[in-house]
């Protein structure tokens, strides 16, 4: 039960902290030594290939830093609001590819970079994401997401650590397509 702005507790700080580096971990193991024709392979015109994937968490990140910032500005949590089901939920849920959803516009991947510059802007926009858990007012205020209703900052930074689960298991199911191009290292002769 939250009614007024506090900062995360030291534990919730460590496990968030935690989170958004293994999550990080995952993306960026997932996503090295890749060639040009891995990077810009897609399953399917549809699909997103790697390097779309990786800007796209870039872009939402990005989105998440501009709620955290303006967090203080935002009304209340509703002080019946139970934290730790939301956090839960964001945890189990929002990793899962189960359900797909349709990236507005505006978080839509342009190609704006090649493969190894949107990974090295991901690096970046994890580096800030981690240290915004420093931000005094991550606790009783919230803004809502679009789709799951208000959450508070330090809600909305854990949702970026599962959010970029879940597309570190759509880069592997780009890398699991049976046409998904496959480089060989030369053998020593």
């Amino acid at each position: 039960m939250v009614s007024t702005s506090s900062p995360p507790l030291p534990e919730q700080i460590a496990k968030a902290s935690r989170y958004l580096t293994e999550t990080r971990d995952a993306l960026v193991d997932s996503a090295t030594t890749l060639s040009p024709s891995q990077w810009d392979f897609k399953p399917a015109p549809d699909r997103w290939s790697i390097a779309e994937i990786i800007e796209h968490v870039v872009l939402i990140e990005g989105r998440v830093h501009t709620i955290v910032g303006k967090m203080d500005e935002a009304p209340l949590c509703d002080p019946d609001c139970n934290l730790a089901q939301i956090e839960d939920f964001i945890l189990a849920e929002v990793p899962q590819r189960s359900t797909k959803l349709q990236a507005p516009p505006h978080v839509s991947p342009t190609r704006r970079w090649a493969g190894p510059e949107a990974l090295a802007h991901f690096s970046e926009s994890r580096e800030k994401t981690i240290q915004l858990l420093a931000t005094s007012v991550l606790r009783g205020h919230v803004v809502p997401h679009p789709i799951f209703g208000p959450w508070d900052g330090y809600q909305w930074l854990l949702a970026a650590a599962a959010h970029s689960s879940r597309h570190t298991d759509e880069i592997r199911e780009v890398k699991a397509d049976s046409n998904y191009p496959r480089t060989f290292l030369a053998m020593p002769e």
